[in-house]
């Protein structure tokens, strides 16, 4: 059986293990996708194996901060690891978001391990039609 390897999947691999699972003071970057679907920005996070309870999202003006923490699964004391390649500790991302976004009616969904936010497109900020008064008759400028 022929078996490819891929040269950079191993070289983050040992990276990740040299440098230690994510801290609080120094987290893991976590893989994200962001698109406009509609009057919504869509932001969707993956974050498999991470509980609902340890993730949390902060909004300070127009920066937006999600921290996750996936913590290592109990095992029985006769479990014997043999690999273990799922990176654990924090995870952080931070997005500036335009000021076209209201940002005070952030939902958030987690399931299936992604996390998605629906920020919704601000009123100011869609397009609109300027109506055009037309005056009657001329206007005199007296002075």
């Amino acid at each position: 059986m022929l078996m490819r390897t891929d040269p950079f999947r191993e070289l983050d691999r040992l990276t990740q293990q040299l440098m230690g699972p994510g801290t609080w003071s120094r987290p893991s970057a976590m893989p994200m996708d962001a698109y406009r679907e509609g009057d919504e920005y869509v932001v969707a996070f993956d974050l498999p194996g991470v509980t609902a309870d340890a993730i949390d999202i902060d909004v300070e003006r127009n920066m937006l901060t999600v921290k996750a923490e996936r913590r290592p699964v109990t095992k029985a004391d006769d479990v014997q690891m043999e690999l273990s390649e799922r990176p654990l500790g924090v995870f952080s991302r931070q997005i500036v978001l335009a000021d076209t976004l209201d940002t005070e009616h952030i939902k958030a969904d987690y399931d299936a391990g992604v996390l998605t936010l629906r920020i919704p497109i601000a009123e100011r900020a869609k397009p609109r039609k300027i109506s055009i008064d037309v005056g009657s008759g001329h206007k005199e400028i007296s002075g």
